[in-house]
């Protein structure tokens, strides 16, 4: 329980501190406390299964410049052996799906930072289905994150969420599979204890 508190506190940290003093005072503050060498928490485990220990699932165009780059580097100072995408998709797509849903099998614990365009990546979708199968079929450790977005939208894919699915079922069809499990997976995410990061956080 020490390591999923500890990762749930860093979450925190990053996300207040984004959302109080902005991403150029967060970027500040990295570039004046460099990255500590520890070693990461997967080199201690027990399990020799994991090759990571954080997978971070989340919509590039919404936070890859901003909350989930600030997470990302805040995970590894505190020596979080953290994986997130941002290479894979320059080698094929179907390649490249298949590569990230194997790193999610091997992560010990897995993120999910919901946005407001998070629902217009079919990647995004993907991802999240096999993060919540996975979680029932192993027992991993699942943080949803809801950066800028509540938690009611995702649950009920209201607002732009559920806007980006609807162009999704105009696409494949309101009895399409594929569109019922990314339904089905974002309102049981959005049912667990998460992390909300709105810009009304006090």
């Amino acid at each position: 329980m020490r390591m999923i508190d500890e990762l749930a506190s860093g979450i925190s940290s990053v996300g207040r501190s984004v959302l109080d003093e902005g991403e150029e005072a967060v970027d500040e503050i990295a570039d004046a406390h460099p990255p500590v060498v520890q070693m990461p928490y997967s080199s201690s485990s027990t399990s020799p299964k994991w090759s990571y220990d954080v997978f971070l699932n989340f919509r590039g165009t919404d936070t890859r410049q901003g909350f989930t780059t600030h997470l990302y580097h805040a995970l590894w100072r505190v020596g979080f052996f953290t994986f997130m995408d941002d290479r894979l998709r320059n080698v094929g797509e179907e390649l490249s799906m298949e590569i990230l849903l194997r790193k999610i099998e091997q992560s010990r614990f897995l993120i999910a930072v919901f946005s407001e365009n998070y629902a217009s990546s079919r990647w995004c979708l993907e991802e999240l289905v096999k993060i919540m199968d996975w979680k029932k079929k192993t027992g991993q450790h699942f943080i949803p994150v809801f950066y800028k977005v509540e938690p009611s939208e995702i649950k009920n894919q209201s607002g732009r969420t559920g806007e980006h699915l609807q162009n999704f079922i105009e696409k494949f069809g309101e009895d399409s599979e594929k569109v019922r499990r990314w339904r089905t997976a974002l309102e049981e995410s959005a049912n667990l204890i998460g992390l909300p990061f709105t810009l009304t956080l006090g």
